[in-house]
């Protein structure tokens, strides 16, 4: 399990700023099937990747609140979720995600590919960047591909 921050002395508003700007920057270097990882407090992130970590203490920032963020600022065209998932509160959660997120027509919701939890964890680094949330729900990672709005 990870350590969450402690306090620097920082105002939350400073760190609050700072975050929004690098997921904004985050959003718009994304091309079409760039990929990014929305990760679990757990999972192990290769060495030298860009992470954006918003865990703020165990369970907040929840998943659900990062993809329903997600949704409003991107066009997703694929997912990625392990096969540990299926079946589980993590499964749940990310299936709800994902209804922010519409196929390529804009009609249906996206529907994920699911892989080993051990190819998913080395596809990780193939992502653009890793987002971290508090999510402490075991396998409640996602992998996202970048779509276009046309």
């Amino acid at each position: 399990m990870p350590s969450f921050p402690k306090n620097t002395g920082k105002s939350k508003q400073s760190d609050s700023s700072d975050l929004k700007s690098k997921f904004r920057q985050l959003v718009a270097e994304l091309g079409h099937l760039d990929e990014i990882t929305i990760a679990d407090a757990g999972l192990p992130v290769p060495h030298g990747m860009r992470v954006i970590d918003l865990a703020i203490s165990p369970g907040e920032p929840r998943m659900a609140t990062i993809l329903k963020a997600l949704g409003a600022e991107l066009v997703i065209e694929g997912a990625i979720i392990a096969d540990q998932a299926k079946g589980t509160n993590a499964s749940a959660i990310l299936n709800d995600g994902l209804k922010m997120f519409m196929s390529g027509d804009g009609v249906k919701p996206l529907s994920p590919i699911f892989m080993e939890h051990e190819e998913f964890k080395r596809r990780v680094a193939h992502s653009k960047a890793v987002i971290r949330t508090g999510e402490i729900t075991p396998y409640c990672n996602i992998i996202l591909q970048s779509g276009v709005a046309f």
